[in-house]
């Protein structure tokens, strides 16, 4: 297995409420994880981790409407701080775009409300697809709710009915014959629609 050199957090987003935000400095606490937390003008705060480079990782945190929201870029080393900043953007249902980068190739995961959503296999040569969520119970759903042809057979129904009440009471057989040829035609057409 590739020796992972560093995942990379391109696009960040998460957006907590103040417990959410007690929460998620906890679950770096609870893991081990020597942060600070720094609090600034506004209500907004800093989290503070050190990474294996000797770097540090600044996620900042604003204040906006009683949430505080991540966005932004990092880079992570540490194999411990990758794992709780995953488990991060699936527990606070985050959107990101993270690359795991190897010596070769780069993996990267694009994240929706928490979930893997993608994931392409990036070389210097080009990218794979290796995994795209399709929402197949929603696009059979919205398959399902489509009543356009149904519609349809119901709006014929009506026609073929009028016809057929006007041919009745029609005693000029031209007439007759020309609504016969539309009666042949409507039924063609609702014979196709509802095989």
């Amino acid at each position: 297995m590739a020796n992972r050199l560093a995942t990379e957090y391109v696009k960040t987003c998460l957006q907590l409420t103040e417990a959410e935000m007690i929460s998620f400095i906890q679950m770096f606490v609870d893991q081990g994880a020597s942060l600070q937390v720094k609090v600034l003008e506004n209500g907004n705060q800093e989290v503070v981790l050190p990474d294996d480079s000797e770097e540090e990782i600044n996620l900042s945190f604003e204040r906006k409407n009683n949430l505080y929201i991540c966005q932004g870029t990092c880079r992570i080393r540490n194999k411990d701080l990758v794992n709780l900043m995953r488990k991060a953007v699936s527990t606070y249902k985050g959107d990101a775009v993270v690359n795991r980068i190897y010596p070769a190739y780069t993996m990267e995961y694009t994240y929706k409300q928490g979930a893997v959503v993608k994931i392409v296999e990036k070389t210097s040569q080009s990218d794979k697809l290796i995994y795209e969520y399709k929402d197949t119970l929603g696009e059979l759903q919205t398959l399902f709710l489509k009543n356009e042809v149904e519609q349809e057979i119901v709006s014929l129904k009506a026609q073929v009915n009028s016809l057929l009440d006007l041919r009745n009471e029609l005693q000029d057989v031209s007439l007759r014959e020309h609504i016969d040829e539309r009666l042949q035609k409507l039924t063609h057409r609702l014979f196709v629609l509802e095989a």
